[in-house]
């Protein structure tokens, strides 16, 4: 059976910049780097080992997805985010998620939404052995892959950008284990819809996550 380029995933290689950006994003998250603390380079670069130009580098893009604040004689702060922002970035959100998923319903193949639930069956299997940080990345990739899956760049470009400026507040809200296990139930809900490429369904599920989760940040701001 003959065999091309198409069949194989290519390798990818991390660089440092990708490295320390994932480790300083994940310390945004979980909160060892607080909403409104200055963001020490020294401090943070030792933690890390890495010097100050891939640290700068990193807070740059942190500053790019909305995560970061670069102040004039303050350096970079983490963003802190109000109840009011939360409410406008969540609403847009879930009207950019609801028209993925029609569309993703629409047109989507079956092997798109096959790869979409096998991460949501890995995100379960973590949810089982309690690893919050991982869980979280893939619930957030599962939400980036539907809206992914309506196959529109401008649509994909501005929710990864809304998504990215409250990673943080989303995590800190599943705290605690009644709202865990309320947001893996909504997202059963959405898979179970998108297996069935029923679109209102769908969006009823997204709407009702999404709603949900405010209320459940808005516990913790």
């Amino acid at each position: 059976m003959s065999e091309t380029a198409a069949d194989y995933t290519p390798i990818t290689r991390r660089t440092l910049h990708d490295e320390v950006l994932e480790r300083v994003r994940d310390m945004i998250i979980e909160g060892r780097l607080e909403p409104g603390q200055r963001i020490n380079e020294g401090q943070v670069g030792a933690q890390l080992g890495v010097s100050r130009t891939p640290l700068r580098e990193a807070i740059k893009t942190l500053a790019s997805e909305g995560l970061v604040e670069i102040l004039p004689a303050k350096g970079a702060i983490v963003r802190k985010f109000s109840a009011r922002d939360l409410a406008d970035i969540l609403e847009v959100i879930k009207s950019l998620e609801q028209l993925g998923g029609r569309i993703a319903c629409a047109q989507a193949s079956n092997a798109t939404i096959e790869a979409i639930n096998t991460l949501h069956r890995d995100m379960l299997a973590l949810y089982a052995t309690r690893d919050r940080l991982d869980y979280f990345k893939l619930n957030q990739a599962i939400h980036s892959a539907i809206v992914a899956a309506s196959g529109n760049a401008v649509l994909v470009e501005m929710h990864t950008t809304l998504q990215s400026r409250i990673k943080r507040l989303r995590f800190v809200g599943n705290e605690g284990p009644e709202k865990w296990a309320g947001a893996v139930a909504e997202h059963e809900d959405m898979m179970a819809a998108l297996l069935k490429r029923d679109a209102d369904a769908l969006s009823e599920a997204i709407g009702r996550h999404m709603d949900t989760t405010l209320v459940r940040v808005r516990e913790v701001l």
